[in-house]
C-alpha cells in the first residue's frame, strides 16, 4: 500500500508525484503511455490570451471568470507553483519569469507567448532580425515557410541523422549527443546560415538539457530552437528530468497499464484496479491524484450519441450534451473542451480523498488561451499540498 497513486504522467502527474515524494510520502504512479509533454512545445505556457495576446499572465489572471480553474488558485499560488517547477528543473531546462510572457516564433512563423522556456529558445525574443537553416533529412521542419513569414532568409544543410532518408526529430537530438557528429552538424550550419541577428534552428539540439550550448558555441552566433510538431524533443527533455527526479526521490512508476477502475467505501477511494497481464491488480492508497488528462487522451470521452462522460470515477460534469457544444467556426470558442470536473478550494471531487489536477479540471480552453501547463502545475501542486497539509 502507497501513501498516495498518482494516475497520469503528463505534466500534471509528474508534477504531483515529484511534489509528494519530496515531502516524504511514498508514491505510487501509474499511467496507461508516457504522458503529454512529448505533445507539447517544451515550454510552460501560464496564460498567453485572454482574448488578446498577454504580456503579464499574473495580472490576467485576476480577470478571467470565476469557473476557471486559476480563479481558485489565485495568482500568487500559480506563480509559486510555476516558479517551483522552474526552480525544480534548473536553469538548463527552463528560464524566465511567470509574470512576463516571452513570445517566440513557431514552426509557421507565428508567434507565441510562453512563461517559461528553455535556455535554447530564449534568444528569439524580441530579436531585430532572423536567419533560418533547415536540414534536409528533416521533413518536419519547414524553413522556407518559417522564413517567408517572418521576412527573413532560410538555407538548408544536407546532413542525415544516420542511414534513414527522413529522420525524425528525435533520431537528429540523439545523433547531436555525439560531439563528432554535433561538430558536423555545427560547422554545416555555419557556413550556410544567411545574415540574421539569431539563427533558427529546429528543436533537435540533443536529447539532454544543455547539449545546445556545444552546438552554439560552434557555430558561432546566437542560435534559437524552434520546436516542432510531435514527438517533441523539448518536451521529452522535461519529461525526462521530471520523471528521472521522482525516481530518485524513491517514486515508483508502473507504466502501460491502464486503470479501469475502482473500488470505494464511504465516500473515499480505497484502491484503483490496473489492467496487467492476465489479469487485474489494485493499487491501495490513503490518497489518490487524477491527472489522466481530458478529452485527448480520453480521460473524458463522448459517445456516438453525444453524451459526455468520465468512466473511471463517474465524476460529475460540468456539461453530458456534446451536441450543442461546436460551433461552425474553428477559431471560435468551443464550449466543448471547456468541460470537465469542478473541484472544492483543495482540488478534490466526489471523493474526500481522491485530488485532480490537469486537463479533467473544467473552465478552461486551454489550446486557445496557452495556460495548459500552468493549469497542470497549478492544480497539481494544489492537490499535493492540500494532501501534505491534511486538509479535511
Amino acid at each position: 500500500m502507497s501513501d498516495v497513486v498518482v494516475i497520469g504522467l503528463g505534466p500534471a502527474g509528474l508534477s504531483a508525484a515529484l511534489k509528494l515524494v519530496e515531502s516524504g510520502r511514498s508514491v505510487l504512479l501509474a499511467a496507461k503511455g508516457e504522458g503529454g509533454f512529448q505533445l507539447s512545445q517544451g515550454t510552460v505556457d501560464v496564460l498567453g490570451y485572454s482574448p488578446g495576446r498577454v504580456a503579464n499572465p499574473l495580472a490576467a489572471i485576476g480577470e478571467l471568470p470565476a469557473g476557471h480553474p486559476y480563479a481558485s488558485i489565485g495568482a500568487e499560488k500559480v506563480r509559486d507553483a510555476v516558479a517551483w517547477l522552474r526552480d525544480t528543473l534548473g536553469e538548463e531546462l527552463l528560464v524566465g519569469d511567470p509574470a512576463q510572457n516571452y513570445v517566440l516564433p513557431t514552426a509557421v512563423g507565428a508567434m507565441r507567448p510562453t512563461a517559461l522556456a528553455q535556455p535554447s529558445m530564449v534568444a528569439a525574443h524580441q530579436a531585430a532580425s532572423y536567419a533560418v537553416v533547415g536540414v534536409r533529412q528533416l521533413k518536419d521542419f519547414p524553413a522556407e515557410l518559417l522564413a517567408g513569414n517572418l521576412g527573413c532568409r532560410a538555407a538548408w544543410i544536407d546532413l542525415p541523422a544516420r542511414r534513414e532518408v527522413d529522420s525524425s526529430g528525435h533520431m537528429f537530438a540523439r545523433a547531436i549527443e555525439d560531439p563528432a557528429y554535433a561538430k558536423r552538424f555545427a560547422a554545416a550550419v555555419a557556413a550556410a546560415a544567411p545574415d540574421g541577428a539569431v539563427l533558427l534552428l529546429p528543436a533537435i539540439l540533443g536529447v539532454k538539457p544543455g547539449t545546445w550550448r556545444r552546438v552554439a558555441d560552434q557555430v558561432g552566433r546566437p542560435i534559437a530552437e524552434v520546436p516542432m510538431q510531435p514527438p517533441s524533443v523539448p518536451g521529452i527533455r522535461l519529461h525526462d528530468a521530471l520523471l528521472a527526479k521522482f525516481k530518485a526521490a524513491g517514486g515508483r512508476v508502473i507504466i502501460g497499464s491502464r486503470v479501469v477502475g475502482c473500488k470505494t467505501n464511504g465516500g473515499r477511494v480505497a484502491s484503483v484496479t490496473l489492467a496487467v497481464a492476465g489479469g487485474t491488480r489494485d493499487l491501495r492508497a490513503t490518497d489518490f491524484v487524477f491527472a489522466p488528462g481530458g478529452f485527448a487522451s480520453g480521460a473524458i470521452t463522448v459517445d456516438s450519441r453525444g453524451k459526455i462522460s468520465e468512466p473511471l470515477f463517474g465524476l460529475p460534469l460540468t456539461q453530458t450534451d456534446a451536441n450543442t457544444l461546436i460551433g461552425p467556426d474553428y477559431w471560435a470558442p468551443h464550449p466543448l473542451f471547456e468541460v470537465g470536473v469542478e473541484t472544492d478550494a483543495a482540488g478534490r471531487a466526489k471523493y474526500e480523498n481522491l485530488y485532480l489536477a490537469g486537463d479533467i479540471i473544467a473552465g478552461a480552453e486551454r489550446w486557445r488561451e496557452k495556460s495548459g501547463e500552468g493549469i497542470a502545475v497549478a492544480t497539481a501542486v494544489r492537490a499535493a499540498e492540500s494532501i501534505m497539509g491534511g486538509r479535511a
